[in-house]
């Protein structure tokens, strides 16, 4: 039986994205029959936590790599790791964005929508693109249940920034922007910390919540989300929900500008400077069925959730 580590942080600071990929490789090894340990923090995560106890991977804060197979290192904050990791014997995966988290490996894993040349490491194999990006059960069943749906009356915004509390300032001018579309809509915000909510123009409705489980559930019923340029935009491109996306930090720079390029979101601008045409973005997303549509083909056919059993694939030849 292969034996696997992953290994991931999430804080109030750090988010819950390196979690969030780290349950949709638990997932897929389960179902191969191997044996997972999750290794890391998961505050600010724990409704993501939890599918770990559901899988019977246990969750500890540190554990040596003896005895495991393979290790899955998805971390911006660690640094070299592969010497260690293989003197104990074991494989490491490092699942990188672009420079981010960049590190030697025997399998690196770069699921971003355009990554660039990566400087040669001395690194065993390079899975690149977004063909290899890490999609949840959930939110694979989530696709197939927004098949055949129709438009709500009023538009149905989800606006879902990060995990961190530092970004309620960048959700208030997002709900301003929203409000001064002067259309009808109702928006669910999640969110942690205390947004300035504007106040509603008629037929408009503002609904606050902390980020939790509940959000897949809100996103098959979604016509457009705004969102970050991170794990939750592969998300939102794989149910194929149209979406106008935010660069909130450096490291979701490529994402965002490939997510343009390729035509699968609209881009709202950054967390220090939203864009000047903000306001006419979303009204457009809000008035346009058809580049809805568009939106929504594009990114569901570029993001088929299969990645992880892409990466799985090559690890177990690796390893046997």
């Amino acid at each position: 039986m292969t034996k696997l580590v992953l290994r991931a942080d999430a804080s109030g600071t750090i988010g819950a994205g390196h979690v969030s990929r780290m349950v949709a490789y638990a997932e897929r090894a389960v179902a191969r029959g191997w044996e997972v340990t999750f290794s890391g923090s998961v505050d600010n995560a724990e409704w993501l936590a939890a599918r770990f106890g559901e899988l019977s991977v246990p969750v500890v804060l540190s554990v040596p790599f003896e005895g495991f197979d393979a290790v899955v290192v998805d971390h911006y904050g660690l640094g070299e790791l592969r010497e260690e990791v293989n003197a104990a014997g074991a494989l490491l995966v490092s699942i990188e964005d672009d420079v981010f988290g960049r590190r030697p490996a025997d399998l690196v894993v770069d699921c971003g929508f355009a990554p660039a040349p990566r400087p040669d490491d001395g690194s065993g194999e390079l899975l690149r693109g977004v063909a290899y990006a890490p999609l949840r059960e959930v939110v694979r069943d989530a696709r197939e249940k927004r098949r055949g749906r129709s438009p709500a009356e009023r538009p149905q915004v989800t606006v879902v920034l990060g995990g961190g509390t530092e970004w309620a300032g960048t959700v208030s001018a997002l709900l301003h922007a929203l409000r001064d579309t002067e259309l009808p809509f109702v928006a669910d915000v999640l969110v942690r910390g205390e947004p300035v909510v504007p106040e509603a123009l008629p037929g408009q409705e503002f609904r606050i919540a902390p980020p939790g489980p509940g959000l897949l559930d809100l996103l098959v019923e979604t016509d457009v989300a705004v969102s970050a340029a991170g794990v939750t935009l592969l998300e939102l491109c794989c149910l194929g929900v149209p979406t106008g996306v935010v660069k909130l930090v450096d490291n979701q720079e490529t994402g965002y500008r490939g997510a343009l390029d390729l035509g699968l979101a609209a881009g709202l601008g950054s967390a220090a400077a939203l864009a000047d045409d903000v306001v006419e973005t979303l009204r457009g997303l809000l008035l346009d069925a058809d580049a809805r549509r568009r939106y929504s083909e594009t990114a569901a056919s570029v993001v088929d959730g299969q990645g992880v059993d892409r990466v799985l694939d090559r690890l177990a030849e690796l390893v046997g």
